[in-house]
């Protein structure tokens, strides 16, 4: 790509913010099906080798779902950054800034294997994987070796993408889940690797994209912004202009993560297995729903920043409006759908004898929780709002109102202390996430008035 390229897609960021949107989320669904694709694809080669290294990766998932958590929030911090400062047309601070992202990945990437990798038999003991040490150890060390890897493929692609370079970001992204599902057939049963090689080849297709980012950045060298290391300058404000969103979207993944986590707790008290594996197989279902809010609220981080950067208050209204239209439109789309096949959804997960009994109440519980593809993503792309104005402490605070104050309450009440049932938790799990959407886009709202009324 020619550095005209690269400028010409910077100014289609700041002159024409519906169309910038579109090309960043259209590329980033695609992004988020293959990781939900490659996942699969995973588990089923993992099956393979029994129960027991199919159990092992589901205790080590929660832990590599932070590794995962903290490297998109700083993706988040960064492409915030960069994007006001694309926005305020200050090219010298924007590359910094990119800079201060890249030295902030080595830091934490370092942190995470200090603290973890001494550790990683008792943290392992803690979360329940004693039956299956073995296999959970060889998993998680070659994964916390990775970290690296996987905290610089998120935070070049974030970087690439602040720019408007849609295309080299997806690529740096989808890479990683196509070389996967070729590398773990080959690592886990040609080479007899196991488990192990499960986990080498997740490292090993996320190492090689990343080093093609390098290769573009550094050497290549036709990217927008400038990552020469010799007009690299110290300056703290960045770091802290990076950590300001980074730290508290790192945390927000983190207490979304834990929330799930008591919402199985809230069901396990209440209802019996059958209820909290219908529940496990539709909010599957349901991440892939939201995948389209998802990828709108990615594109409104890099587009709503630029306008805010540049103070063009009009600008960051009309895609913070846009990018909730249009995902409104197809989260009603993706809602009626699954509302009216829930019976046909619910049967490919329910076919053999053995799950049949569970048919019936999947398709209850998933027509129950369809309504929250409608509710969540609104949630989600006014967080992306705040984190593109360098928000990210109120970003947080809405998503702590909202899974602490909302969540957990309605939840506890309605199952724990009213007794109400399952049903009861599960429609109080949509509404109190709806609640939380509310107020999220009244916050939202409130704060682009106050910039147009004092700016």
């Amino acid at each position: 790509m020619s550095k005209e390229a690269s400028n010409q897609q910077v100014e289609i960021l700041k002159d024409d913010p519906k169309k910038a949107l579109i090309r960043i989320a259209i590329p980033m669904i695609f992004s988020l099906l293959m990781v939900s694709f490659n996942n699969i694809i995973d588990r089923i080669w993992i099956s393979g080798l029994g129960s027991d290294p199919l159990a092992a990766i589901g205790f080590v998932t929660p832990l590599f779902m932070v590794i995962i958590g903290i490297g998109h929030g700083i993706g988040s911090g960064s492409n915030s950054l960069i994007s006001r400062f694309i926005g305020a047309e200050d090219y010298e601070n924007a590359s910094n800034s990119a800079l201060h992202g890249i030295i902030i990945g080595a830091i934490v990437s370092i942190l995470i294997m200090l603290c973890i990798l001494p550790f990683i038999n008792n943290i392992l003991l803690i979360m329940g994987a004693k039956a299956v040490m073995g296999y959970a150890f060889d998993y998680a060390f070659i994964l916390i070796c990775g970290t690296f890897t996987f905290i610089y493929n998120m935070l070049f692609a974030s970087q690439l993408r602040a720019e408007g370079d849609v295309k080299r970001s997806t690529i740096v992204m989808v890479s990683c889940d196509v070389l996967n599902i070729i590398l773990d057939p080959i690592f886990i049963y040609l080479l007899g690797w196991g488990i192990s090689g499960a986990a080498l080849a997740t490292v090993i297709s996320t190492f090689i994209p990343t080093v093609l980012a390098v290769y573009w950045l550094f050497v290549k060298n036709d990217t927008y912004l400038n990552y020469s290391l010799s007009n690299f300058i110290y300056d703290s404000s960045l770091i802290r202009g990076v950590l300001e969103v980074g730290i508290p979207a790192s945390i927000e993944e983190l207490i979304m993560s834990f929330v799930s986590i008591f919402l199985n707790a809230i069901l396990s008290m209440v209802a019996g297995t059958s209820i909290i594996a219908a529940f496990t197989v539709s909010f599957t279902l349901l991440q892939i729903g939201m995948m389209p809010g998802l990828a709108i609220g990615t594109g409104a981080l890099t587009v709503t920043g630029v306008a805010y950067g540049a103070k063009n208050y009009e600008n960051l209204t009309i895609t913070t409006h846009y990018a909730l239209k249009v995902n409104i439109a197809i989260s009603v789309a993706i809602c009626v759908f699954l509302y009216i096949f829930a019976p046909q959804v619910a049967l490919i997960f329910t076919y053999s004898e053995v799950s049949a009994g569970l048919y019936p109440i999947l398709t209850h519980v998933l027509r129950i929780l369809t309504f929250f593809i409608l509710v969540a993503p609104i949630g989600a792309i006014c967080a992306s709002v705040f984190q593109a104005m360098g928000k990210g402490t109120i970003s947080l605070l809405l998503t702590v109102v909202r899974e602490f104050l909302f969540v957990i309450v309605f939840t506890y009440t309605a199952g724990i202390i009213l007794n109400w049932g399952s049903d009861a938790i599960l429609i109080s799990f949509v509404l109190a996430v709806g609640l939380g959407s509310l107020i999220s886009y009244l916050a939202v709202e409130y704060w682009i008035k106050k910039l147009k009324r004092i700016g």
